[in-house]
């Protein structure tokens, strides 16, 4: 049981920034903004906060031998029955088949990390009302209190009065061994080993000392992407500006939205960015890698979906952002009585839009040639609510930060396929690069 307690705000905007700003109190946060993104039909909420201080109900696993992970956090969740926010890393991948990563990581998340938070306050979408959940022994003035604090908080500073970064982002892999290993994992595609890998590299700075929350707010203004999401967790740090879905359950219903394709905007001439549109819609390599993703969701769904159910409602949807276009296509299936939602997202992850087909092949490929663990990167953000609901993002478009050594991490790729040409691949990943560089007053990048 819990005291929910209702307040009408007359600018949502305005809300969400201070909101921000005064949960950098917090030593653990979840910070979900959809940036009032006018295509996503499936959003329930504008915008979601889950905050704590040395939280006392939590569940976290890292190279969890036991390969229970996700049997865990199903009793965490039935012990929990409120609202429940965290996120899952990329290298649980070891727990749903049998691989292992063995690269780099300077961030040193955990694999999973799931929490039930002190406080929950969510603004639904196209709503001008906030809603502030608190524990049931929690007093009703408490609400009133805390909505004042946030009301009269002070917002962060404008992006445009944020310092630049005094620090440079460095490659791990250099220009001529990404261009080498599209060229290698070509040769697995041509040899019939996978059709599609997703191939990522990192830019890094071993020592960058930056304001989390404030570069979080300049990239969120940046990019405006629906799946943004701020993470906190003690002194390590995601500022997500994700434009994906990976997995939504809505009652007995699956929702999944792949995103594969990538064209350049060109905001200075409509006429222009409408034939660059086109193009990508037009581009059969580009609707190649999205058949194949599809096809790889359809069949991770088929796992938990009741026969008969799944279905494509939308293929090569053609979405605009603030800097790219993107080919997004949704999956839908209704979840069989017998599958609790834990299971559902353990037979879809990790998301086959961040590994490539068949799977399991693309990413022992992708142990292979990245030289840095992608850790929560290709991983997911989310919430869980008291029915069982949940929504959960693709982590791309993002930083991680740890506080402790000052590493700053930014990791971008694409799919790789026998048609690609490795130089537009190069490019491709500059261009993903762009406003998370801008967010940190960084101008290019080796």
């Amino acid at each position: 049981m819990h005291t929910t307690q209702h307040f009408i705000i007359t600018n949502p905007q305005a809300f969400k920034e201070k909101l921000l700003a005064w949960a950098a109190q917090f030593n653990t946060v979840v910070f979900l903004d959809s940036n009032q993104y006018p295509n996503d039909r499936y959003a329930a909420y504008e915008c979601l906060l889950a905050v704590a201080n040395n939280p006392q109900r939590i569940i976290t696993a890292t190279n969890n031998l036991q390969k229970n992970s996700f049997e865990q956090l199903q009793q965490f969740h039935e012990k929990n029955t409120g609202w429940i926010f965290g996120f899952l890393g990329y290298d649980l991948k070891n727990e749903t088949e049998n691989l292992q990563s063995a690269n780099f990581d300077g961030i040193l998340l955990p694999d999973m990390f799931f929490f039930v938070p002190d406080i929950v306050v969510h603004l639904p979408k196209n709503s001008f009302t906030v809603t502030i959940v608190l524990p049931d022994e929690t007093a009703a003035a408490k609400g009133y209190q805390i909505f004042d604090e946030i009301k009269n908080h002070q917002p962060l500073a404008p992006v445009a009065d944020l310092p630049i970064a005094p620090f440079t982002l460095q490659p791990r892999m250099s220009r001529l061994e990404y261009l080498h290993c599209v060229q290698q994992l070509q040769q697995h595609i041509a040899g019939g080993d996978v059709y599609e890998v997703n191939l990522c590299r990192e830019w890094y700075a071993p020592d960058a000392q930056i304001d989390p929350t404030a570069t979080f707010a300049r990239l969120n203004a940046l990019a405006e992407a629906p799946f943004s999401a701020f993470v906190r967790c003690n002194n390590r740090y995601l500022l997500c500006a994700s434009p994906e879905r990976f997995l939504k359950k809505q009652s007995d219903v699956l929702i999944s939205q792949p995103i594969k394709g990538t064209m350049r905007r060109n905001l200075l001439n409509p006429h222009l960015d409408r034939q660059l549109k086109e193009a990508l819609y037009n581009n059969p390599k580009e609707r190649a890698e999205n058949v194949m993703i599809v096809d790889l969701v359809r069949n991770d769904l088929t796992r938990s979906a009741q026969l008969g159910t799944i279905q494509v409602p939308e293929i090569f949807g053609v979405y605009s952002f603030k800097t790219v276009h993107h080919l997004i296509s949704t999956i839908t299936a209704k979840i069989r009585p017998d599958v609790h939602w834990t299971q559902a997202i353990k037979n879809a992850f990790p998301m086959g839009s961040m590994t490539g087909a068949p799977k399991i092949m693309a990413m022992q490929l992708i142990e292979q040639y990245e030289n840095t663990r992608r850790g929560l990167f290709s991983g997911s953000v989310g919430y869980i609510t008291p029915q069982g609901d949940f929504d959960f993002n693709v982590v791309i478009r993002s930083l991680l930060y740890h506080a402790g050594n000052r590493y700053l991490s930014l990791q971008v790729g694409g799919a790789i396929t026998y048609s690609s040409i490795p130089e537009q691949e190069y490019e491709e990943c500059l261009l993903k690069a762009q406003t998370a560089m801008r967010a940190l007053g960084i101008t290019d990048l080796q």
